[in-house]
This record gives C-alpha cells, sequence and structure tokens, in this order.
C-alpha cells in the first residue's frame, strides 16, 4: 500500500492556523485599516508619444521637406495611409495624483512640403521640466524625538557597576617580524 501525495489531515492544520489567525487579526479595532493603510501601491509615470517643445515647433519653416521635419520632431506617432499629407505628434504624460497632461501636434504636407502646424500651444523645455519636478503632497515625517510624557513611562536604568580594572601590561619595545626568515 502506497501512501497519498498529499496528507489531508496536514492541510486541514494548516488552513485552520491561516483561518485562526486572520480572524485574530479581524478582531483587533483597526488593525486592518492600519495594514492597509502602510501597504500602498508603486505608482509609475507612464509617458508615451513624442514630447515636442516650443523651440522645435519655432524652428518649422513652411517648405522644409519631409525628413527636416523629422530631424527636429522626431518620427511622428501617427502616420494615417489614409492621411498620408499628414504627421500626428501626440505626448501623454500620466504622473500619481498629477492631472494628465497631453498635448497634440499635427503637421500638415502638400506634395512632400510642409504647409503648415496646426495643434496646441507647447510648453518650452524649461518649462516642461519644472512641471516634472513639482510634488503634490509631501510626505508626513514622523516625529523622531519622545516627549518627557513618553519618557516618563519607562523606569530609569540604574548605572551598571564598573568592571574591576585588570593589570596593567608593560607596553611592548618589540614587534615580532611581519614576514618569515627565509631559509
Amino acid at each position: 500500500m502506497h501512501k497519498p501525495m498529499f496528507a489531508p489531515a496536514r492541510w486541514g492544520a494548516r488552513w485552520g492556523a491561516i483561518v485562526l489567525i486572520g480572524v485574530g487579526m479581524a478582531g483587533c479595532a483597526g488593525t486592518g485599516s492600519r495594514l492597509a493603510g502602510m501597504v500602498t501601491p508603486y505608482k509609475v509615470d507612464v509617458v508615451q508619444g513624442n514630447f515636442i517643445s516650443r523651440e522645435q515647433v519655432e524652428m518649422l519653416q513652411p517648405g522644409m521637406g519631409r525628413q527636416q521635419v523629422r530631424e527636429i520632431l522626431g518620427t511622428p506617432l501617427m502616420v494615417s495611409v489614409f492621411h498620408s499629407d499628414r504627421w500626428e505628434y501626440v505626448f501623454t504624460l500620466k504622473r500619481p495624483d498629477v492631472e494628465v497632461q497631453t498635448r497634440k501636434l499635427t503637421v500638415f504636407f502638400k506634395d512632400n512640403v510642409m504647409e503648415r502646424v496646426e495643434g496646441d500651444e507647447m510648453p518650452t523645455e524649461a518649462e516642461f521640466v519644472a512641471s516634472l519636478s513639482t510634488k503634490v503632497s509631501k510626505p508626513k515625517v514622523p516625529q523622531l524625538e519622545a516627549t518627557e510624557a513618553q519618557l516618563a513611562r519607562f523606569p530609569k536604568a540604574e548605572p551598571a557597576a564598573e568592571p574591576a580594572a585588570a593589570p596593567a601590561l608593560p607596553p611592548a619595545t618589540s614587534y615580532p617580524p611581519l614576514e618569515s626568515p627565509r631559509r
């Protein structure tokens, strides 16, 4: 007769212990909310598309070729098969606890030559960098020093008796050689 791979009695004991711990934790008033408040998920910044600065838009001139526009603005995010005479540049920045930034710019071509540009007003590079460094909320710094009332709750420690002084050894006047003598 062979032994079963999983012993049901062992699993039952484990699940029982898990349930008891969970019930014990739930019984403590406010423990669940405190634990949930301590654990917060990490939220990443999501950047999609090409950031286009005001300086880049100002460099564009009617009559430029497609390659010149691509060198200034980069590869467009969207090029439609049905609208080959225009390039779409879209930039989106999603940050936790900050309003989503979305900017759009459309470059129109006629006979492979830039005709005009339409879209949102673009920020300068300095304005964009400044918008990245702003914080919405500052984290709460806990108090790191105990008050006199908090310290009074603990018993005062008695000073430890000093150990008996060991007899002083005479200072060494010579040291052994660092290397063994060669033979």
